[in-house]
């Protein structure tokens, strides 16, 4: 064979290997594309004709203990905007503006920029989506979106909270659960041409993929018992002309919280109108001095000792008692009182004197067990703790203003709750707001049983102690007002004087008014805590919280059905010793007592420093006026001060 033969076969032979190569290398390229990396490629295919846009999740809702709806989301109409595709951006933007109370230039510079989307507005009205739709904009489409809802208005909207735009939760339960309420984003697919120009896909809701709703909360609130609570609490606080108001209603067996509201309170539909101090839990996250109160707790925790009888005899001084450089008094003199009558006719002299007997430790960890000083631990963001300071920073004084409920701080929670201690026979119950959690097809995910957190005094002690409460009420104990026809109430009233951040004291004219109670006494169902906060005229608990437990507590017993477990009889009402609030004190020391007697001392020519002073040694919270010298004052010099009267002093600068 001829070498030009042979170089011709083998020419032949490299360009059919560079085809079978060739080949082999689209056959394989080919492969790749179609069948080994075909995810990745439709992804990247994707991106290239199509534009996704996120939609809120579905939240999921809430309802009450009996299963009915507290919140909700509902499906409605969001407006957007391509403004490629439309001809007349300024006669379009003054369409939306008309129907959406919308400026109409925001509108049309946004329609005049370079844009292929955007969102005109977010989750409107029915009958915005009407009207709009009726007009038929050229470039103007509609998204369906889920829009919180509360059905109830105003019902629980300090418990519930509210949620954004978003919807992310921003206050209350809404906030606490908003990871397990929150359900899987949907998306908005948007299909575009080779140019990047939106193709118009007709119905738009025909884009829409994904979506999950979230988990559904069922609270231990009853949406009926919230609403008398809210009701009554309302007409309370408008009645004594207040500053604010807080109710807790409790199952002592359970702990569950069936009501809690506050006023003033707010929509949570439109929370954007109301201001921001509106839209908090005070039952929750506002401490008090509970004062009178805290008697009962103090009486459990001596008798639980054995320091003391129910029987047994305390002198109460004639009125007037020295502790620690204080004087405490009593608002009518006593000398021999049982320990039962210490708490029916509300003596600081003799809760001093058994607070001596428990001395501070003892005192400060039986506190700590009722709860106090320390969160609850309730399913609620932005709970407060109180203040109880440590007992190693209790002088003489300090213990003794304990004893009657002042120096300390405490949450209407907490005061509930450990009145519910009481109430069921001496166990700490832990509260709960949420009974259970189901997901989106009403399948359980968990269901929240009744804790018992320790036990705190016997139950032969918490009967005891019970048995003087209901002397508070049904005796003088000052408590009458908050009598139940069918039924025996146990209770207790408490008026505390509010702090004066001015002078670093207590307010001489800014009082804080409470009842808490159970009933039926004997087999108690709920405990109600009533507080009324700077009420004016009348400012004793007895007088102003007394008569809102009264209403709720009828009502209450009537809706849970609860047979009256005495004859009504209806007995005049005896002579009501009202405690007295403590005398304003510097916040550094006890408070003592308002007692008769008080007279204005000679306050003209004084600077400032120099009634700072007298205010300290008297005992007398004295308002001041200006600066410089006191050139008057009211009342005048060694004029008697009548209780709930301006006491004032202006000074101006030397002439």
């Amino acid at each position: 064979m001829s070498s030009s033969r042979r170089w011709h076969n083998l020419r032949i032979r490299i360009i059919a290997l560079g085809f079978i190569l060739a080949f082999t290398l689209i056959g394989y390229r080919a492969l790749s594309l179609q069948v080994l990396d075909h995810e990745l490629f439709s992804k990247r295919a994707q991106r290239q004709y199509q534009r996704i846009i996120r939609l809120p999740s579905q939240r999921g809702t809430i309802y009450d203990r009996s299963g009915r709806e507290l919140a909700l989301s509902t499906a409605v109409d969001s407006v957007y905007a391509e403004p490629h595709l439309i001809d007349d951006p300024a006669g379009t933007a003054q369409a939306l503006a008309r129907v959406l109370s919308l400026r109409s230039q925001d509108l049309l510079a946004g329609l005049n920029r370079d844009r292929r989307f955007m969102w005109v507005k977010r989750q409107i009205t029915p009958r915005e989506s009407e009207s709009l739709r009726a007009l038929n904009l050229q470039g103007i489409g509609f998204i369906r979106e889920h829009r919180r809802y509360y059905p109830n208005s105003r019902l629980a909207g300090q418990v519930i909270g509210f949620t954004g735009l978003d919807p992310r939760g921003l206050e209350g339960l809404e906030l606490q659960y908003d990871g397990l309420m929150q359900g899987e984003q949907g998306f908005l697919v948007m299909e575009r041409d080779g140019r990047g120009a939106s193709l118009d896909l007709g119905d738009r809701e025909a884009s829409l993929r994904g979506g999950k709703p979230g988990h559904s909360l069922w609270l231990t609130l009853d949406k009926n018992l919230q609403y008398i609570a809210e009701k009554e609490l309302a007409a309370g606080v408008r009645e004594a002309r207040a500053q604010a108001g807080t109710v807790v209603v409790m199952d002592p067996a359970t702990g569950k919280v069936l009501a809690m509201t506050s006023m003033p309170d707010y929509n949570p539909n439109t929370f954007q109108r109301s201001r921001p101090s509106y839209w908090r839990n005070r039952a929750l996250c506002d401490a008090f001095e509970p004062g009178s109160t805290m008697k009962p707790f103090l009486v459990a925790a001596a008798l639980n000792e054995g320091l003391v009888t129910a029987r047994q005899v305390i002198y109460c001084e004639n009125g007037i008692y020295r502790v620690g450089g204080r004087t405490i008094r009593d608002i009518r003199r006593h000398q021999d009182l049982s320990v039962a009558d210490i708490v029916r006719v509300s003596s600081n002299i003799g809760s001093a004197k058994i607070g001596k007997m428990l001395e501070r430790e003892r005192y400060h960890s039986y506190l700590n067990r009722f709860g106090f000083g320390a969160r609850s631990g309730i399913d609620f963001p932005g709970e407060a703790s109180g203040l109880m300071r440590p007992p190693e920073r209790w002088f003489e004084a300090d213990l003794a203003a304990i004893s009657f409920g002042q120096g300390i701080s405490v949450t209407a929670l907490q005061l509930a709750r450990a009145t519910g201690v009481i109430a069921n026979g001496g166990l700490l119950m832990a509260a709960d707001l949420v009974e259970k959690v189901v997901d989106n097809q009403g399948d359980l995910v968990e269901q929240r049983q009744p804790r018992t957190v320790h036990r705190v005094i016997s139950e032969s002690v918490a009967h005891q102690v019970r048995d003087m409460m209901v002397r508070v009420v049904d005796e003088d104990g000052g408590g009458a007002l908050a009598r139940v026809p069918g039924f025996t109430v146990a209770g207790k009233t408490g008026t505390a004087q509010k702090a004066d951040p001015v002078t670093g004291g207590y307010s001489a004219d800014k009082r804080l008014a409470s009842f808490v109670g159970f009933l039926p006494a004997k087999d108690p169902k709920l405990v109600i805590l009533v507080v009324i906060d700077e009420p004016e005229g009348r400012t004793f608990g007895g007088q102003v919280a007394a008569p809102v437990f009264s209403r709720i507590a009828q009502q209450a017993m009537r809706h849970l059905q609860i047979s009256p477990t005495e004859t009504p009889v209806q007995r005049p009402l005896p002579e009501i010793v009202f405690e007295e609030p403590q005398l304003p004190l510097p916040l550094t020391g006890p408070p003592r007592p308002f007692g008769e007697g008080l007279v204005m001392p000679d306050c003209v020519g004084m600077s400032s420093r120099q009634v700072l002073q007298t205010m300290e040694r008297v005992g007398l919270n004295i308002r001041l006026k200006g600066s410089g010298r006191v050139v008057e004052q009211h009342p005048a010099a060694h004029n008697p001060i009548k209780y709930g009267s301006e006491v004032w002093v202006r000074l101006a600068p030397p002439t």
